[in-house]
Parts: structure tokens; sequence; C-alpha cells
């Protein structure tokens, strides 16, 4: 039996955060796994999707000059490097270096201070569950009998597929099928919403589906999948829209339809802590239903960010370990998909902030198109859209266009901070830059806000 402080399940994102904060603590550490250290986002999400994504834009971009077939073997093995490279500033050695014990193997709990580990036992004064999530596989009639891919395993095939079928237009599905299809693979996308990044701001969302659909990659919206079955050196989906059946055929298909928490085999409803099909409950200091046990990450939700895992973990560790506690606030989440363009989000889509404020928001919209830094490259796409409430004080913003993550970043600063967006005016932005576009929303709430005055107004009549 070995005895810890601080025992962490799962090491991934949110894992490694709590592992290396509890340590900050002073605190004695095991992270246990079932893999190596790094989770999801160093082995299935974002180190390697966005190396792939990387290579495909400039395998695109040299397209335009000279005539390329690309090697999807040496692709994959490129991804790959990328991947070691990343995992050995986590890997076990780095961990034992900095003083932070690691076990390799399956756990599950034997009450709120104890788990068992491939039958060694582990005691601990806190247990952190931070085991992540994975694809959700819908139940499409004969999918169990085809060797279909997820996000887990398509960069460690030998090859792509000359033909691939992408099940989901969410961000992962989004991403690698343009991707994908950059690098001259046949692409078929299958989204049941009637656009892609459904959740995401309707207008923009529609916007990059065109863009996608101008780049070659197939969509097909407002449908279902119904069956999939082995045909020839692929297979066939059977999709209904309308109530039309329609096949499609491929060499092979992409589940992203989206994820579960990964709570199989901890055996929680022994210890008493609740879950369901979203992942394990939390209260808003992330503490379990089993007092001294907190869950962190995409276990939790309600965002799948590894950013959100870090900051998760690094309140979870403080709540169980200082008398004052820390409230999750989720209003200050903001994120970014990295298709080209990219497409940041921040805050409230307006219809959601019509629902809460009613129609005193003051929405404004800039197009790239305006944008001096824009008109440097060929028929530039995008557009910023704010919205703020009638004070000025952003709500939420979307924005679609180059360095989208970096605009939405700045935006997510004025907003974390409640700062008034027509204080932007007063900041000087290097010129040219994409950031710009914020500065002509800025100056349009400036006056908007100005003629609002009531000493204004009766200086006009």
């Amino acid at each position: 039996m070995k005895k810890f402080n601080v025992a962490v399940i799962g090491a991934g994102a949110g894992g490694l955060t709590i592992g290396y904060t509890a340590k900050g603590f002073n605190k004695t550490v095991v992270l246990i796994d079932k893999n190596r250290p790094g989770g999801e986002c160093t082995f299935g999400g974002c180190v390697p999707s966005k190396a792939f994504i990387n290579i495909a834009n400039h395998i695109y971009k040299a397209k335009e000059y000279i005539n390329i077939v690309p090697n999807t073997e040496d692709i994959l093995k490129k991804v790959r490097e990328v991947v070691e490279s990343v995992y050995e500033a986590k890997s076990i050695e780095v961990l034992k270096k900095d003083g932070i014990d690691y076990i390799n193997g399956f756990c599950k709990f034997i009450d709120k201070n104890t788990l068992e580990v491939e039958g060694e036992i582990i005691k601990a004064d806190k247990i952190f569950i931070a085991t992540g999530s994975s694809p959700k596989i819908p139940p499409i009639n004969g999918l169990d009998k085809i060797d279909y891919l997820t996000n887990e395993n398509i960069f460690y095939k030998d090859k792509l597929p000359k033909s691939i079928i992408v099940l989901g237009g969410g961000s992962i599905g989004v991403e690698l099928s343009q991707a994908m299809n950059r690098i001259g693979i046949e692409v078929y996308l299958i989204e049941k919403n009637p656009y892609i990044m459904y959740k995401e701001e309707g207008e923009l969302s529609k916007s990059l589906e065109e863009i996608l659909r101008k780049e070659g990659v197939n969509i097909y919206t407002s449908c279902n999948a119904k069956n999939i079955e082995k045909y020839k050196d692929g297979i066939k989906l059977t999709i209904e829209k309308n109530n039309k059946e329609e096949n499609i055929y491929s060499e092979n298909i992409l589940i992203a339809v989206g994820r579960v928490p990964n709570i199989k085999g901890l055996e929680l409803e022994k210890v008493n802590i609740d879950y369901d099909l979203k992942g394990i409950k939390v209260n808003e200091y992330l503490e379990t239903s089993l007092k001294g046990v907190y869950a962190v990450g995409d276990v939790v939700g309600p965002y799948l960010f590894s950013h959100m895992a870090n900051v998760q973990g690094i309140a979870a560790v403080k709540n169980a370990s200082l008398p004052i506690k820390e409230k999750m606030d989720y209003s200050k989440v903001a994120w970014c998909t990295l298709s080209e363009p990219e497409f940041g989000r921040a805050g409230l889509r307006e219809d959601e902030a019509r629902k809460i404020y009613g129609d005193s928001i003051r929405v404004y919209v800039e197009d790239y198109k305006d944008l001096d830094r824009a008109k440097f490259k060929n028929n530039p796409k995008g557009r910023a859209k704010v919205i703020c409430d009638k004070k000025g004080y952003i709500l939420g913003a979307s924005v679609l266009g180059d360095r989208a993550g970096e605009i939405i970043s700045e935006i997510q600063t004025l907003k974390s901070l409640g700062i008034n967006l027509k204080k932007l005016t007063k900041v000087i932005h290097p010129y040219p830059s994409y950031s710009e576009i914020l500065v002509k929303i800025s100056k349009k709430l400036y006056v908007d806000t100005l003629l609002d005055n009531p000493f204004i107004k009766a200086f006009k009549r």
C-alpha cells in the first residue's frame, strides 16, 4: 500500500494541472492513468489535429503554384513526430524528475480515500477525477461491423483513405474535413442539423460552410445516418433526408458526433458519486457528491476544452487545500475552431442574448473585406460580430476570419475584466492589423452611446 496527499485519476490536461498545482502546495502526488501521460489533447486531440491541419494548409497553399500529390503516409509520420515531441515535456521521466509519482493502470474506487490500481492499494487524503472523454459512437445499424475511424485512431494509421465520410459537422468534423480535402482526399461531411457548426453564430457558420463547399468538401445537412455496411473495398452509408434515402460510398468513415465522459470501471456507484450521461456531477467548487473528492475536465464539462480543464484543475486544488473557496465562473469562456478561416467565440450568440436581455442589446458587425490588412489577400473572407448590452459591455462575440483566435482573446479580455467596449477607442492598435476590426466596432458603439445621451438628444432638438 502507498500513501499520498493527492491522488489524481487521469493524466491529461486536467490531471497534469492538478498534479503540478498540488505539488506547488508541497503535497505528495500520484497520477494514475491507463495510458501515457498527456491525455486526449496530446495523443488524439489538439496536438495531432492541429499538426495535421498545419501540414494540410501548407500543401493547399503550395498547390496554387505547383502540382503536388501528397503522400499521406509521410504526413501521418510527421504528425506523430509532433505528438512525441510534445509528449517529451510531460513524460513519465519528467514527472518523476519533478517529484510526481506515476502509476500506469486501470483504477477503481474502494472508498473516499482509497483506490485500487491493478491490485495495488493507493491511499490519499484527497482524490481528484480527471479521466476525460472519448468519442461518442452513435447507434447506427451496421457500424459495429465496420473498422471505423475516430480522432483517437486516425492519426495512427499507416495512411489515410482516398475517400472518407465524416459524420458530424462540429469542430472536429469541420477541421478534419477541410484538412483532408486540402490534401486531396474526397470528403463527404454529414450533419444532422440545418448547417455545420450549429452551436455557433448561425450566419457565420453558414459562411464557413459555403467556404468549405467551394473548396470541394461534399456537405450533406439536415440528414440522418440510417445504415452502414461494407461495400467492395470500402463502405456504403445510407442517409435519410426529407424521407428520402441516398447512398454515399467511400473507403472509410470518421465518427465525430460528440464526446462521452470516461467513467466506466471507476465504480463510482460503490462510493455514491453521482453522475449522469453528461458526466460526473459536481458543485460550484468542483466537489463531487462524495465530500473530499473532486472532478474536473471533460468528465465534468460543461465545456470540453483543454484550457477549461486547466482552469478547473487549479480551482479544484485550491478548493481542496485552502479555507477560502473559489466558485467556477463559466460566463467567461472563449474558444476557437482552427478551420481556415478560424472561427472564434466568446460568450453569448445573438439569439441567446435576446432571450435574456430582449431588444435592448446592441449588435455590431464588421467585415474583413473592409480591413486594410485583409485587403492584402485576394478575396479576404471573414466577419466579426459583437453583442453588447445597452451600455456597451460585451455579452458575446463571434469572429470568422484570419487570426480569429487572437481577436476573440482581446474581446475575452475586455469581457472578463468588465471593460466597456467603447474604451477600446482610446487604445492605439498597430496598423495594419486584424485587430483594427474591433476598433472599428468600438467607434460605432461610442457614437451610438453618445447619441443616446439625454443631453446630446436635448441639444439636437
